[in-house]
């Protein structure tokens, strides 16, 4: 059965076509200085205990999207996807095989899955690697049954548009929503409620899922105002509810075959 579970913050755990999927991992307590707030709903060791093999997106290299430990202590036989520049750096520390990949780059993955590394408006800094050093994505995957968009961290830009005239029949988009005050600093590199809504229907997708928000105080409004602040607007502007997963920590999602329909870009 397929299906989405939302692990914390941009983690969220996939089978799909019996494949494990696992979007920037991060199980520490600090994302380098920032405290958690919220557990992961499991760890590595439990993830260990389910497969000894995960396909990991990396969108970029920030810490609370790349993290280290985490990604060491994945299943050993782990296939880890990571944006232009970053493969040799982790493969510094993991035994899993690291593929580096461009913009607009298609990967053919088992039982008729593809995946498609994707712009994304952002950034990248790390200790040791300068700032743009290294690119950042999002991802697309396509199987049988449904297509799913995992957006990383990015701010608005055109690049939606045009990833849903390429792509038609996204079934579920994960948008960032979090860190998004004070705007004058934020705007370029995270999108507002309002922004990710727009990103949502110029992607043509049939359900918004956020991410992101609730486990990292990484901006000046709380972590779990960006939940709020989406439910407050679906209701002010008057929006169909059931196309919105706001989902809980642990939360398992069943993936509908259905997803995918006519009406997704209304």
């Amino acid at each position: 059965m397929d299906f989405i579970t939302w692990i914390g913050h941009g983690t969220f755990l996939m089978r799909l076509q019996g494949e494990y999927w696992l979007t920037d991992p991060i199980f520490s307590k600090r994302a380098l200085l920032p405290k958690r707030v919220t557990p992961p709903a499991i760890g590595a060791e439990d993830l260990n205990e389910i497969t000894d093999r995960v396909n990991v997106l990396i969108s970029h290299n920030h810490y609370d999207h790349l993290d280290v430990a985490s990604i060491r202590a994945l299943p050993i036989k782990s296939l880890i996807f990571v944006p232009l520049g970053l493969k040799t750096y982790i493969e510094s520390f993991t035994q899993g095989i690291v593929r580096e990949l461009d913009w607009w780059a298609e990967v053919d993955i088992s039982h008729g899955t593809k995946l498609i590394c994707l712009p994304a408006q952002h950034w990248s800094r790390r200790i040791g690697q300068s700032t743009n050093s290294t690119l950042w994505a999002s991802y697309l995957l396509i199987t049988p049954n449904t297509v799913i968009y995992y957006g990383g961290d990015s701010g608005f830009f055109v690049g939606y548009q045009e990833i849903g005239r390429r792509f038609q029949n996204i079934g579920y988009a994960l948008l960032p929503t979090t860190a998004y005050h004070p705007r004058w600093f934020m705007h370029y590199a995270h999108m507002n409620i309002p922004e990710a809504l727009t990103a949502f229907k110029d992607l043509g997708a049939r359900y918004f899922i956020p991410t992101q928000w609730g486990t990292f105080h990484l901006g000046d409004d709380p972590p779990g105002y960006a939940a709020l602040d989406l439910k407050n607007t679906i209701q002010k502007k008057n929006l169909d509810p059931s196309r919105f997963i706001i989902m809980d920590v642990g939360q398992i999602r069943m993936v509908r075959k259905d997803a995918q329909v006519d009406h997704a870009r209304e």
